[in-house]
């Protein structure tokens, strides 16, 4: 496939889009404006027709790659399933349309949503309240970091400034422990069976002093796909010694409707709406990370929420919350799909969501385990698994390979070299929403290329479906050029000069 030209590379001197004029403007728009802010030369815009570059940029629609074109098994904290009646309700006039500065009078649907969500997120974690305020993820950690500080200083335990980070852990959740005053403290687990254990968590007491620690900040299941099995006892010794403990709730999608946090003793949860609750995510948002609390760190929550008032709804602060964490009402469109969302399965079929997470993975594990290195293929996995391409080194194959393998036949790579702890790590998450005959096919060409490894392996590494083949990383790492430069020989870069 040749590679996509740029559209400047159409462009043709004098020629134009449709344009619309009204008696009196001027064609290039400047009439009406001060002579002082005009500018004296022309941008260096390339020069096409409407035809070129409808075409143009469609085309390079059709080369992108996306939820609605393919399977997407990027284990990471994305969503990969779409509906389209959570789409089209989010852009109902009445909440597309709205002005954020709306009085709450003006806005009952608003609160309401709002209101709905907050008490529905909180029941399916198991909280008492839940601020839908963080605008994404690594907020909702910042903000969660944020409360349990606040907790600590009102209770005058100052000294508490240290949190346990397991290196299993999401990568956000030491910056966003250290970005909140905490020292880091990581814990070992990857050799240790991959969760969690008391041992380890004795360890690291001892070490820090029961009366500095803060917390925890667990992923469960982790990144790994592994459930922690020691959760509950973990979490009543964390409480004997007054530490809180904090989920990242970026694999929720492997709980729902099966167990939740706060039953396991997590105080606070924070969740990504745009992972388990249905909001398109790819390209970098937009994004929600709400959190959740148990009772006693309600009042710390970022405010505004929605509270009952009479009969309708009013905005609340609570008596020492850490503050706003975004302007207005967090990301409002995307919490609306994901109370469309939730409306739509209801409990029970949120159920199915972890079931068959679960399934699908467990599925594709099974298949896979003999032909790459899973760590811990022994057990169960959640809703995600974590191969290795490095069996295959001798060969001169990388975890890159394999992917760029999936990507010229059609599938979307998994995530590549996360997580660091295991070596040329594939990240794979099958999601709920795929069908049998979808996972077999990306199983037999999961198959094929470790064979293709082991026996050809200069044909694995023959990309002819893709625009964009082996790039010369370090080049472009140390010769970064992000800003387009005209050929010298164009009509535009002769205006420009």
């Amino acid at each position: 496939m040749p590679a996509p030209t740029l559209i400047f590379d159409r462009s043709q001197p004098g020629r134009r889009g449709t344009q619309v004029r009204s008696a009196g403007h001027q064609p290039d728009g400047t009439a009406g404006l001060p002579a002082q802010l005009v500018r004296a030369d022309s941008l260096p815009l390339p020069e096409v027709d409407e035809t070129t570059l409808v075409r143009h940029y469609v085309k390079l629609s059709q080369i992108n790659y996306g939820v609605d074109t393919g399977f997407y098994p990027l284990g990471s904290c994305t969503m990969k399933y779409n509906p389209k009646v959570t789409e089209a309700t989010s852009m109902l006039p009445g909440f597309a349309n709205i002005h954020p500065t709306q009085p709450a009078a003006t806005v009952p649907g608003l609160m309401r949503l709002i209101y709905e969500l907050q008490v529905w997120l909180s029941d399916i974690c198991g909280m008492a309240a839940t601020s839908l305020q963080p605008a994404a993820g690594a907020q909702g950690e910042f903000a969660g970091m944020l409360v349990f500080r606040k907790y600590f200083e009102q209770r005058g335990e100052t000294a508490r400034r240290v949190m346990i980070v397991p290196d299993s852990a999401h990568g956000t959740n030491p910056a966003s422990a250290h970005l909140s005053g905490f020292e880091v403290a990581e814990v070992d687990c990857v050799n240790h069976g991959g969760v969690m254990t008391l041992e380890l968590l004795e360890d690291v007491i001892s070490t820090h002093g029961a009366d500095r620690i803060a917390g925890i900040m667990l992923t469960n299941p982790s990144t790994l796909g592994i459930f922690e099995k020691n959760i509950v006892a973990v979490a009543e010794r964390l409480h004997d010694v007054g530490a809180q403990l904090y989920y990242d709730g970026a694999n929720l999608n492997a709980l729902l409707g099966l167990t939740r946090p706060g039953d396991m003793g997590f105080d606070l949860v924070h969740l990504n709406l745009h992972k388990t609750f249905s909001t398109p995510h790819g390209g970098g948002g937009p994004g929600s990370g709400p959190i959740g609390v148990r009772e006693h760190l309600a009042e710390f929550l970022p405010y505004p929420l929605a509270a009952r008032s009479g009969d309708g709804y009013a905005w609340h602060k609570p008596e020492h919350s850490i503050g706003r964490i975004k302007l207005h009402h967090g990301q409002f469109l995307v919490l609306v799909r994901a109370w469309a969302y939730i409306r739509m399965l209801g409990p029970d079929g949120l159920r199915r969501v972890a079931e068959h997470a679960i399934l699908n993975a467990n599925y594709v594990q099974a298949k896979l385990k003999h032909a790459y290195q899973i760590p811990y293929a022994d057990r169960h996995c959640m809703h995600e698994f974590v191969a290795s391409a490095d069996g295959f080194k001798d060969y001169d194959i990388h975890a890159k390979d394999i992917a760029k393998a999936l990507l010229n036949d059609g599938f979307h790579a998994p995530t590549c070299y996360f997580p660091l702890i295991v070596h040329e790590a594939l990240m794979i998450e099958p999601t709920e929403t795929e069908s049998l005959e979808t996972l077999d096919k990306f199983i037999a060409a999961m198959l094929r290329y470790a064979e293709l490894a082991k026996t050809d392996p200069e044909q694995l590494k023959r990309l002819e479906n893709l625009a964009v083949t082996h790039l010369d990383e370090t080049q472009a790492a140390r010769q970064l050029n992000a800003r387009w430069i005209p050929p010298a020989n164009t009509a535009s870069a002769a205006e420009a000069k």
